[in-house]
């Protein structure tokens, strides 16, 4: 039986989606202005949102088994009777440790349209940025594959900061997903290869995470936090580790 053509094209594509920011199919903006397009989902809710710890042990980080899946969470727990101690020392444990958000998209780069669709990862002031885009009535569906619009994205320091900010800011007219640089069959194959985000990142276990808190208290430094913690304590930090979670 003969090839099929179509098939290893449809997998070729596939191969260059998941290579297209690194290994992982992740995109972050290089310092400076980007452009993109968030790209619509099947089931309509293209910002998906996770709860991570970091910082626990040699860990950088990993999602949390409750706030994530329902299951029981060793590192939860241990915030909470952190906080129950009250003292500062703890409660400043407590918020080191403790669940911290962030949100994903499907993403269609401009003047990168060959590397297909990836997964932008961002925070909890960029996605308030987006809803209130979406539920704006001059904007709306901003993914609408006809009349959506597309963002642009500038990541830089401010003047005095130690990390990058992101601003978004959407574009004044409405416009296509697929320009004329991509054409039909590749608009197609970019709607159809949105990445599946129950895949991003491997789901640990309650025992994996009590290993995880057990190493971390278990570690030299007196006052109980580990080089870790310390290095993801501050929302930039975080977004490091999360930089290095996703293979950035």
């Amino acid at each position: 039986m003969a090839i099929d053509m179509k098939k290893m094209k449809a997998k070729y594509s596939n191969l260059k989606n998941r290579a297209g920011s690194g290994s992982s199919g992740f995109w972050k903006p290089s310092e400076g202005s980007q452009t993109l397009r968030i790209v619509p989902t099947e089931d309509g809710d293209p910002f998906k949102s996770y709860s991570f710890h970091y910082g626990v042990g040699k860990e950088n980080g990993f999602l949390c088994p409750n706030k994530n899946f329902g299951d029981d969470c060793p590192v939860c727990s241990f915030v909470r009777k952190l906080y129950q101690e009250g003292d500062e020392e703890s409660k400043a444990m407590a918020r080191q440790l403790g669940v911290k958000s962030r949100f994903f998209s499907p993403v269609l780069v401009r003047g990168e349209e060959d590397a297909g669709v990836r997964v932008w990862g961002f925070s909890k002031t960029v996605y308030e940025t987006l809803l209130n885009l979406v539920l704006n009535p001059d904007y709306g569906d901003i993914t609408d594959t006809e009349t959506g619009i597309d963002l642009d994205i500038h990541y830089a320091k401010p003047p005095g900061g130690q990390f990058p900010v992101t601003k978004v800011t959407p574009k004044r007219r409405s416009s296509a997903l697929c320009t004329d640089k991509l054409t039909e069959e590749q608009c197609k194959e970019v709607l159809s290869n949105v990445p599946d985000f129950e895949s991003l990142f491997e789901r640990k276990t309650t025992s994996n995470v009590k290993g995880y808190l057990d190493e971390h208290l278990a570690s030299d430094n007196p006052e109980g936090f580990s080089n870790e913690t310390e290095k993801y304590s501050g929302a930039g930090r975080v977004d490091s580790a999360l930089d290095e979670l996703m293979g950035g």
